[in-house]
């Protein structure tokens, strides 16, 4: 496995980043400490050091198994990476948000289920409409100047909240998000007209979350036949991988290319879908989200997958977004 430069940085991550969010959820489509021991140990055996985790993911019970497992392994093995946003426990005084109270609480509280002193980066995972970022941006700052953080980044911001926060960075001589992780995939392209853009201008790069749009993108399912078990199935009518989000024409040709591709490299649709994302510019990694030792194993045999230039540009013209203005009228014109 390839290890890739993160933004403007000397920082270097897998291509592949392990994503824990079900790491020790209280479901029966959860992941327990065994087997996460055993997803860890594959990841790294196949080359992979990158984990990925936030505070809020099962309570903070996944820091807690990722702390342990690897400092059983050695944690200079590893680097890991968390966020500070959501709330943990209702329990907690003024526990979500970006204030200075909220990150410097959840930080701490990050390296205690870690079992480490420094984080390698640090997300904020999410914009704060009550926080001054100034605020949020010194709090981080403070972190990078104890030690406690090497790398700061950013998760489902806007564009211009984004683009606001770096203004201030660049002013205030703070650290600069190095790498931004949003939802991408074969079905889900929506950050395409405006963030890779400015990730190319401003020196980040993509760290992917949702790759396989869900569980989508694996193949198991079928056009027109809602399924009765799985993520899809239970997902919330409005979130992103409903199934009446996923189960449209477009997407059906997808997998149906995807399929065809698979078959002639005699691999899986889901290692074809990875791979397509491993080939876009300004991906540093992917965060794969295994529930099993089976689904981590297929997902890193993605790394092994070569597509050519005609299979890389189906799959980009079958699953680009729908031109509307003004980025219609910017093409158009030659003003990108």
């Amino acid at each position: 496995m390839k290890n890739n430069r993160l933004g403007n940085s000397g920082f270097y991550v897998s291509e592949l980043s392990l994503g824990s969010m079900l790491f020790g959820e209280e479901s029966l489509r959860s992941t327990s400490e065994t087997d996460a021991k055993n997803i860890i140990n594959a990841f790294l055996d196949a080359g992979g050091n990158h984990i990925d985790t936030a505070n809020a993911y099962a309570n903070g019970e996944s820091e807690k198994i990722i702390g342990r497992v690897t400092n059983e392994i050695g944690r200079e093995r590893f680097t890991l990476a968390s966020k500070a946003r959501f709330a943990t426990s209702v329990k907690q005084n003024f526990a979500a948000g970006l204030s200075r109270k909220v990150i410097k609480q959840q930080a701490e509280q990050s390296l205690q289920n870690l079992k480490t002193d420094y984080l390698d980066l640090y997300y904020m995972h999410g914009w704060d409409p009550h926080t001054p970022i100034e605020e949020s941006l010194r709090a981080y700052e403070d972190l990078v100047k104890e030690g406690k953080v090497l790398y700061v980044g950013v998760s489902n911001f806007r564009a211009w909240q984004l683009m606001k926060s770096l203004s201030i960075a660049d002013h205030k001589d703070y650290s600069r998000f190095i790498a931004g992780q949003y939802q991408y995939s074969l079905v889900n392209r929506d950050i395409d007209n405006e963030f890779f853009s400015l990730f190319k201008s401003e020196g980040l790069n993509l760290v992917a979350w949702g790759p396989l749009g869900g569980g989508f993108l694996t193949g198991k399912y079928k056009q027109n036949e809602a399924p009765k078990e799985g993520r899809i199935a239970n997902a919330d009518q409005t979130v992103e991988e409903a199934w009446h989000r996923r189960d449209t024409a477009k997407n059906w040709k997808i997998i149906e290319l995807l399929n065809d591709i698979a078959l002639s490299k005699n691999a899986s649709i889901s290692q074809v879908a990875l791979a397509w994302l491993l080939c876009q510019d300004t991906v540093s990694s992917v965060v794969i989200g295994p529930r099993t030792l089976d689904q981590c194993k297929d997902n890193l045999g993605a790394t092994e997958v070569t597509l050519n230039n005609d299979e890389i540009q189906s799959l980009n013209e079958l699953s680009a977004l729908a031109d509307r203005y003004p980025y219609s009228m910017i093409k158009a014109y030659g003003m990108e």
